[in-house]
């Protein structure tokens, strides 16, 4: 590539002039430009990175009237709407299509005299508290499918015509991106109007033209960008002895051009401050950066953020929880954070999934692929707690145990884009796909509209009372108790290998795990384990991909430590 290279026509790897050459243009560097060059994306470090001009729905919004921020959580996999709000009208219906895995009444949270979120997510009962957190019931559509793939496309692209093979390609808000700001390729907005981490082939934002977010495989790469704000140096000394310096120094100018939003984004990073402490998980990460770059003031108005792990069909129980835990307090974390700047009056958060999950049980302590589920709404905006809505009938389910939908998930898109975010009605029927435009009213309004009569459930909330509730309280176990702890591997199938640990009281418990020659992969469970049985399926508790082989996984309790090897396929 760079005349430094040994003109020997025998060349090889073991030469100065190889090694000089790859200190000034390393293989990274290459390949993150290649990838640009190639696709409008890079690649950054194992990871696909986009940055495209923002598209005319991104545009719009950044132009609407109005400071508010929307951020769109996915639930990826499947969420089971029936473990995320109970309804306790039906509670015996529910108890008895599920009668291993269903949340006791003593563990139920009831948020009002007809609903309830299992008590694993009482760090939302603030929320409800102060009129910041809503639950819309039966949320999906006409004909729903039960596949990931065309079920995630769905729900972005509104269309309900869309197979495993056909389908529109656009999304909901890239449509209107690309409508409002036909020139967005030339006069893009000073901050990226949409930004994205995880969930790369997601349609929400794409355009006929390019998908219009600021798009980051996963937290890590967006926290690198915040925290360096990367660019490429393009230094005349950089390209002078290289016989494609020109070529070089136009892949790193497009690299640039991709990463034309990285300094906006470290300058809010910088700006903006943490005030509250974080858990340290994945999503909790993503709602961390999010909350200091809307206090550093970036100026963007939507922003999409993932949580996986939601397709249960085995151990559902402990999976759940887990995961709703995690969102419960990371979100509540969240509010709090933007409350001590006084902009979490200004940031609706909402929740989405490509499907519910059945209403019976299946036989792995887990429940199949199912139709309608709850949309949680959170933020200040929301003017008042409630379950909106009519929840679906357990008694009537169809052929195959699905909860019918009751409420169309367009219809709170379009209340979304047009109470929220401001956008002219005519518009928001005009890019989901002429969709009448029937509002839901959720405590905001920006068009006057009248909203139409709808449900609502609210009240004060109960918390759950049991007589083993002192013993619910982690202890600090004495050397006999150490001592009686039992783990051991097992693997309910040959891909999910998973840890049995039996505690003789409930304490805090620290999982991590090695690789064979001793290296951190990363941590299992660090959390209060309850006295009894736990089972925990260590693929889903990770938070990457683990490579096949052998491990070893240790488990702390105090200064009480334990280890056994097991086998990942």
């Amino acid at each position: 590539m760079c005349n430094t290279h040994n003109k020997s026509p025998y060349k090889g790897l073991q030469h100065d002039g190889h090694d000089q050459e790859h200190k000034t243009w390393s293989r990274r560097s290459f390949l993150q430009a290649l990838g640009i060059a190639g696709s409008g994306s890079m690649m950054l470090g194992s990871n696909f990175l986009t940055a495209s001009a923002p598209s005319p729905l991104t545009s719009a919004i950044a132009n609407a009237e109005t400071d508010n921020i929307l951020i769109l959580i996915r639930l990826s996999g499947g969420n089971d709407g029936l473990s995320t709000v109970i309804p306790i009208e039906q509670y015996d219906a529910y108890a008895n299509a599920r009668p291993n895995i269903y949340i006791p009444e003593s563990k139920v949270l009831k948020l009002s005299d007809e609903f309830g979120v299992p008590s694993y997510m009482k760090s939302l009962e603030p929320l409800w508290e102060e009129g910041q957190f809503k639950a819309v019931h039966g949320v999906g559509y006409e004909g729903q499918s039960l596949s990931h793939f065309t079920g995630s496309d769905i729900f972005a692209n509104t269309d309900l015509t869309s197979t495993g093979f056909s389908g529109l390609n656009t999304g909901w808000m890239g449509r209107h991106f690309e409508e409002q700001y036909p020139d967005y390729l030339i006069s893009p907005p000073p901050a990226p109007a949409a930004i994205q981490i995880g969930q790369f082939g997601s349609l929400v934002f794409q355009g006929d033209e390019t998908n219009y977010a600021f798009v980051t495989s996963n937290v890590d790469q967006l926290e690198e960008i915040a925290e360096s704000g990367v660019r490429y140096g393009l230094d005349e000394e950089l390209f002078n002895d290289c016989m494609y310096g020109d070529q070089l120094r136009f892949l790193r100018g497009v690299a640039n051009t991709t990463y034309e939003y990285s300094g906006v984004i470290h300058e809010a990073w910088s700006r903006g401050q943490n005030q509250v402490e974080y858990q340290d998980n994945s999503f909790a990460r993503q709602l961390a950066l999010l909350a200091r770059l809307i206090k550093g003031n970036l100026g963007t108005k939507v922003y999409m953020i993932s949580m996986g792990g939601f397709d249960t069909h085995g151990n559902q129980p402990l999976a759940h929880e887990r995961l709703m835990s995690n969102l419960s307090i990371a979100v509540n974390n969240f509010y709090e954070d933007l409350a001590y700047t006084e902009q979490d009056e200004k940031v609706l958060s909402m929740t989405f999934s490509e499907f519910g999950r059945r209403i019976f049980e299946n036989g792995s302590n887990g429940t199949d692929h199912g139709k309608a589920a709850p949309t949680l709404f959170f933020g200040k905006g929301l003017n008042g707690s409630a379950f909106v809505g009519e929840h679906p009938t357990l008694e009537n389910p169809d052929g195959r145990g699905n909860l019918e939908y009751t409420m169309d998930f367009r219809d709170l898109y379009a209340t979304v884009l047009a109470e929220w975010l401001c956008v002219p009605i005519p518009l928001v029927q005009q890019h989901l796909l002429d969709h009448p435009y029937t509002p839901v009213n959720l405590g905001f309004n920006c068009s006057g509209t009248d909203f139409p009569e709808i449900a609502y459930s609210d009240g004060e909330p109960t918390i759950p009372t049991s007589p083993d509730s002192q013993a619910e309280e982690p202890v600090v176990p004495n050397n006999e108790q150490l001592n009686a702890i039992v783990h051991k591997p097992f693997y309910p199938t040959d891909n999910s290998p998973c840890i049995y640990l039996e505690m003789p009281v409930t304490a805090h418990v620290d999982i991590q795990l090695f690789n064979i020659v001793g290296q951190n992969v990363g941590t299992i469970r660090n959390a209060i384990m309850r006295e009894g049985a736990n089972e925990i399926d260590i693929k889903q508790s990770m938070s990457g991909h683990l490579a096949a082989g052998k491990y070893i996984y240790r488990i702390q309790v105090q200064d009480h430590k334990m280890s056994k090897s097991v086998m990942v396929a």
